[in-house]
């Protein structure tokens, strides 16, 4: 497993560093430490190393996210807009060279079908959370996770391409919470009076 890891992270050292066009088996080997045999025994070709580096950095961004959705469980709104932002952009923001790299993967090598795997696990997780809220309730699920998770998808992005300073990250981290609160105060029915909020 320490030369898939070493394989992966040279991966994403030359895309960072490179770009996705001169991302060859053979600048990964050599960057790894490998003979471009033993990346061979993994990885028959470039298109399958780059979709499992990408595949690999999806999961882990997904997991996040679950994980987050379930210790939110039965919990206010507040609560969950918080956690689901911090652990979305904490898993983002971790690598940031290997999260911009990689979206050049995603466009191409089969990657919109790992992203939309990706995002469809998240939403899932998302509408879960929803449905437990202590403090409302939602008539569309799938519609209130799509745009929860949208809403967060498209910032990251922007902000991992503009290279954005930490504080920048900070400053985007507390008004995603506060945007992702007010849609769900927005769209739900208050538990308590059964009332819609608008």
């Amino acid at each position: 497993m320490a030369t898939v890891d070493a394989i992966h992270m040279a991966t994403i050292q030359v895309l960072a560093a490179e770009g996705l066009a001169l991302c060859t088996t053979t600048r990964v080997a050599e960057r790894a430490g490998v003979s471009v045999g033993s990346l061979y025994q993994y990885y028959p070709n470039r298109r399958s190393l780059l979709a499992a580096v990408l595949g690999r950095h999806l999961d882990h961004v997904a997991v996040a996210v679950e994980q987050a959705c379930i210790t939110q469980r039965r919990k206010p709104i507040a609560d969950m807009a918080h956690e689901l932002v911090h652990a979305f952009l904490g898993a983002k923001l971790e690598h940031p060279s290997a999260s911009k790299a990689l979206y050049a993967v995603a466009e191409e090598h089969g990657g919109t079908i790992l992203v939309a795997h990706a995002k469809e696990r998240m939403q899932k997780a998302v509408a879960s959370m929803l449905d437990t809220a202590t403090d409302a309730r939602f008539d569309d699920l799938n519609t209130a996770s799509l745009l929860t998770m949208s809403a967060m998808i498209g910032p990251a992005q922007a902000l991992l391409e503009d290279d954005a300073s930490a504080k920048f990250a900070d400053v985007l981290r507390a008004h995603l919470c506060t945007l992702i609160q007010a849609y769900l105060r927005a769209i739900s029915l208050l538990v308590r009076t059964g009332k819609s909020t608008e």
